[in-house]
């Protein structure tokens, strides 16, 4: 059986192979059958990953921004050039179809050429005379070590908006992917060595728990960035913010596509089947919920959803007209499957069901049908959880003001959209709605990589986005500098007067 173990390089690596003995399944979720094993690590793994990273980075750190972005470029070069073998392998541990998963590396790229950029985004403050022959002038550092801890739905976005921006700010990265999909952040680490990146410089460490908390204590790594759910984001931020890092935890969401009655339902409809059940549902930014203004409006739009959704095609990972493929696990399976047992006890219309769904040919696979529910209210358990699966919920709102309200008042605040051929009522609602990133007649608003991105209420925990000028901000520290250079005249004129405001 294939074996996938850890990516340390560098004068204090040694073995790639775990001491902890425990290894964890890495399933092929279209035929339902055990593809491979990852070695799970431990502190004295981490413990190697860290010397190396310690030993690299300050010559790093010391490379001018020039140099550090041509090893950004090359590696873009390289996974571009690697695309459809990264695509592949993403799509046999994950299970989204070959498509989707070219999308999930696209977006990663999309943060490196942004990183690219580092020497113009690295540049700082000046001010010429601040006070009487002073100048003041500020400087980006890198931190030292960063971490990331990554989800398994974007194994190949989500790994590159962390260490592109940490490693082109000058910063050495340890990245602790999921373990349910754990090959293709492997396989980026080697392209960027192949790239002409140091070793030690980004290393990959496999593991559960145990190497969480260890990235989390560890003395040496001052920046930790987290993408996965809220209640683990919470933890990681509450545990490492104890332990003086800077912390980003990014959770759960669970997203609300707002439907005016003026809007076009065709478009929504259409939208709304990417959105929703696009790579399984299993997206922070999917969009499960859908909001319509006015009993005539969920009508009409309903009337038109269920023959949409009836015709959604899903098939195994490599099915290229497949809309969707398998979930990532027999665990997540039941668990979607059971969220819509639950929203059914709860008093909610199951329109279209996907439970029990089977592909023939493929009848171990992980699949769930898509679902449509109806009738859904605030107080369903199945509304204020996230379900993360093909599964949109109908909440009928009565007007406008009760549209703003339910996403504004949901625990998440991640992402939500309205469609709308009125302008002031999208301005309104951009304006006034208590969530993080705001689509107009777009229903997944994820910025593109020159903004940032970044939920609020318990989708975030931190103050600072990920990627951008934010994510810059993030892997570095500010310095302020003020400097004043006497002629050596000795008469006292040029005594050190310390400069006001005024």
């Amino acid at each position: 059986m294939r074996q996938v173990d850890h990516f340390i390089v560098g004068g204090a690596g040694g073995s790639a192979t775990s001491s902890s003995g425990r290894t964890h399944k890495i399933w092929n979720p279209s035929t339902g059958e055990v593809q491979a094993e990852v070695a799970l690590g431990d502190a004295a793994l981490l413990e190697r990953a860290v010397a190396n990273a310690k030993k690299v980075q300050p010559e790093w750190a010391a490379t001018n921004p020039q140099r550090r972005a041509r090893i950004m470029f090359a590696f873009k070069e390289l996974v571009e050039k690697h695309k459809q073998e990264l695509a592949e392998l993403l799509s046999s541990e994950h299970g989204k179809v070959v498509d989707d998963a070219h999308g999930d590396v696209q977006r990663g790229l999309e943060v490196i050429e942004f990183a690219c950029g580092i020497p113009q985004a690295l540049k700082g403050e000046y001010t010429q005379g601040a006070g009487p022959g002073i100048d003041v002038y500020s400087m980006r550092q890198p931190l030292g070590i960063g971490a990331g801890i990554t989800p398994f739905n974007f194994p190949a976005m989500i790994p590159m908006w962390m260490f592109g921006m940490a490693i082109a700010a000058g910063n050495a990265f340890i990245l602790k992917p999921s373990e349910r999909d754990p090959s293709v952040p492997v396989r980026l680490a080697e392209l960027f060595l192949e790239a002409g990146a140091p070793e030690g410089l980004l290393q990959v460490v496999h593991g559960d728990k145990e190497m969480v908390d260890a990235i989390l204590d560890h003395p040496d790594i001052p920046a930790i960035s987290f993408v996965g759910s809220s209640d683990i984001a919470q933890y990681i931020y509450a545990r490492g913010s104890a332990n003086a890092k800077r912390v980003q935890a990014f959770g759960g969401a669970k997203n609300h596509g707002i439907v005016m009655p003026d809007a076009d339902l065709d478009q929504v409809v259409n939208d709304l089947a990417g959105a929703a059940f696009g790579s399984a549902g299993e997206r922070c930014m999917a969009l499960p919920v859908v909001v319509p203004v006015g009993e005539d409006t969920a009508d009409r739009l309903r009337e038109k959803l269920i023959p949409a959704i009836e015709g959604l095609r899903v098939g195994i990972s490599t099915d290229k007209d497949a809309h969707y493929g398998p979930v990532v696990t027999p665990e997540h399976k039941a668990r979607v499957e059971g969220w819509i047992d639950t929203a059914e006890k709860e008093g909610a219309e199951v329109v279209i069901d996907g439970r029990g769904f089977t592909l023939q040919g493929y009848e171990k696979g992980f699949f769930v049908g898509p679902t449509l529910l109806d009738r859904v209210t605030t107080d369903m358990e199945s509304y204020k959880e996230e379900i993360f699966g093909p599964v949109l919920q109908i909440v009928r709102a009565k007007d406008f003001e009760e549209a703003v309200r339910l996403p504004s008042e949901h625990q998440y605040g991640n992402g939500v959209a309205i469609f709308t051929r009125n302008g002031h009522a999208a301005r309104e609602f951009a304006s006034r709605v208590n969530v993080g990133m705001v689509g107009i007649n777009v229903p997944i608003p994820v910025p593109v990589s020159y903004h940032s991105f970044g939920g609020w209420k318990r989708s975030g925990f931190g103050d600072i986005d990920q990627y951008g000028m934010e994510g810059l901000r993030f892997w570095t520290k500010s310095k302020k500098v003020t400097q004043r250079w006497p002629d050596g005249g000795g008469d006292g004129s040029n005594a050190f007067v310390i400069p006001t405001m005024g």
